[in-house]
């Protein structure tokens, strides 16, 4: 079992940044591949990057490339998402989510197995 508790969520300007942060539970979280997600009101759930279990492999949609930066540090147990440039259309619930080994990258929602509670980023134009 692994317990995911994201932090870091806030309110910032377009043009601003903010840095995710996700604490995991667990001993075998330096197997697993973790991903972050995002929902804005109204809308389905929507993947924004992934990292491999070793830190060496990244993946993005194309809709935050090269504006976010996601890591981890699994001595912390912990995963990072680096947001800068935020757009307006980035304002959604951010939730860290956690896969068992096996494909990666995931993509979609359901291939995740642990969720996080989820943490509010909200950037005003």
């Amino acid at each position: 079992q692994v317990q995911l508790v994201e932090s870091g969520g806030g309110l910032v300007q377009a043009g601003g940044s903010l840095r995710l942060s996700c604490a995991a539970s667990g001993r075998t979280f330096g197997s697993y591949g973790m991903g972050w997600f995002r929902q804005a009101p109204g809308k389905e759930r929507e993947f924004v990057a992934a990292i491999i279990w070793s830190g060496g492999s990244t993946y993005y949609a194309d809709s935050v490339k090269g504006r976010f930066t996601i890591s981890r540090d699994n001595a912390k147990n912990t995963v990072y998402l680096q947001m800068n440039s935020l757009k307006p259309e980035d304002t959604a619930v951010y939730y860290c989510a956690a896969h068992r080994p096996g494909k990666w990258p995931r993509r979609t929602a359901y291939e995740y197995d642990y969720w996080g509670q989820g943490t509010q980023v909200t950037v005003s134009s």
